[in-house]
């Protein structure tokens, strides 16, 4: 599989986008992070060659537009992922979490109507190869905690930080 590899400047560091030829998103990660990057793609997707190239303009618009207050804007961005089924539908769940929201591995887990999979959520969101886009940001402990971050929890409490200061009120 080749895919495209392009960097973008953020708030919260660099990061990485991998898009295909039809220009879906593969995934995103933080510049320091490049060897775990590396070996996602290999677990979803075998041999992956990387080639140097522009991301879609599509995704780079959404992203900045992200950073810049529209927290909203990355919700169509197109993605594709590899992963098992319960993987995608972990992840296609995440996506449903609105920004300056949160949820829990158990709240994840009943919504898939697999209440007693909370560790095999967390299993799943773990293996996410979309940072961002694909929010497992929100996703926090049971007790209301911040809970691990791939990017780090300070990038994770500026993630929802962030969020909840631009997230349009919920509605009623």
């Amino acid at each position: 599989m080749r895919l495209q590899l392009d960097r973008l400047a953020s708030p919260i560091g660099a990061i990485f986008l991998v898009s295909d030829e039809r220009g879906a998103l593969r995934a995103l990660d933080f510049d320091e992070y490049e060897a775990r990057m590396a070996r996602l793609l290999r677990l979803h997707y075998g041999a992956v060659e990387l080639a140097h190239g522009a991301a879609p303009e599509a995704t780079k618009r959404a992203l900045d537009a992200y950073f810049a207050g529209d927290v909203g804007a990355l919700a169509s961005l197109q993605t594709a992922t590899g992963g098992s089924l319960f993987q995608r539908g972990v992840w296609a769940a995440l996506r449903t979490t609105p920004p300056g929201a949160t949820t829990t591995y158990g709240e994840l887990a009943a919504k898939l109507g697999r209440p007693d999979a909370s560790r095999a959520v967390g299993l799943a969101n773990g293996a996410n190869p979309i940072a961002v886009v694909v929010p497992c940001h929100r996703v926090i402990g049971a007790n209301g905690d911040l809970t691990g971050y791939g990017g780090g929890l300070p990038r994770k409490r500026w993630l929802l930080d962030h969020e909840r200061r631009y997230a349009p009120p919920p509605k009623a």
